[in-house]
């Protein structure tokens, strides 16, 4: 805020899960810049670190709560974090999730009780620890998902059925935050530039046989889309979900994926 401005999001509370890196850590830098006080949670305490100094830059400090949000407790610990030191949530986004790829007969078990337990048991759980605070708010809540959801693939069958379940949570949660004043949204980014989509490139070569570079290039031309996305084109998003300007959306899903999804909607 180096105009000294008050920001669009000033001394407002963002509680964002999986922050500390790619598309959360750009989120937080987003809110940050607009002057809010952004809650942190990720299980890596040196990445939080990082992110907390980057972010410190930009606008207020985050604060930052290392925990194994596969957990209950882990879960628990981000609200009992936050409410010490704000006691307020304005705005809450469900963005960890680490979902495997690869050839379905060659994950393991762990792979798809790992992939709940993260990605949508920790929305599920951070949403509803949350919710008197937001209803108190009148706040906002989007669940970062992903564009398996809507078009699944045999290699991304842990992430496809994750990601269909918590767009479905959202979509049901909508009915209760329209009756206790809390706008749910989901966006579905597409191909990210993140560590993240590395890590499932390199997944997906393994399971495929086929270099990361040619997975790179072969999923820009079968999508269409003309670049691959990046953090900020989500935070962008996130953004304008949460402010006064789009109080009357509800309960929708928007991609943000330069025109990959496969349909209509």
């Amino acid at each position: 805020m180096g105009s000294g401005m008050p920001g669009r999001f000033q001394d407002k509370v963002v509680v964002i899960s999986g922050g500390s890196r790619g598309i959360g850590r750009g989120i937080a830098t987003a809110f940050a810049r607009e002057g809010a006080r952004c809650v942190l949670a990720s299980s890596s305490a040196a990445n939080l670190a990082a992110a907390a100094k980057a972010i410190a830059a930009e606008g207020p400090e985050p604060l930052t709560v290392a925990a194994d949000l596969r957990e209950l407790s882990g879960c628990e610990q981000v609200l009992a974090q936050a409410k010490e030191r704000f006691n307020r949530c304005d705005i809450l986004i469900n963005n960890a999730g680490r979902t495997r790829a690869g050839n379905f007969l060659d994950l393991p078990d762990e792979a798809f009780v790992d992939g709940f337990a993260l990605k949508y048991f920790a929305a599920v759980r951070l949403t509803r620890l949350f919710w008197p605070l937001l209803k108190a708010a009148q706040g906002h809540v989007v669940n970062i998902v992903g564009g398996a959801a809507r078009s699944p693939e045999p290699e991304f069958l842990v992430g496809g059925s994750v990601n269909a379940a918590v767009a479905n949570f959202a979509k049901g949660l909508s009915k209760l935050g329209m009756r206790d004043g809390v706008n749910v949204n989901v966006i579905h980014p597409g191909n990210t530039a993140t560590e993240r989509q590395e890590e499932l490139l390199a997944q997906r070569a393994t399971a495929t046989g086929k270099t990361v570079e040619e997975l790179r290039a072969a999923a820009l031309a079968k999508s269409g889309a003309r670049r691959v996305g990046r953090v900020e084109d989500v935070a962008a998003l996130a953004l304008f979900l949460c402010s006064e300007e789009a109080r009357h959306i509800q309960g929708t899903a928007i991609a943000v994926d330069g025109g990959a999804t496969v349909g209509y909607y």
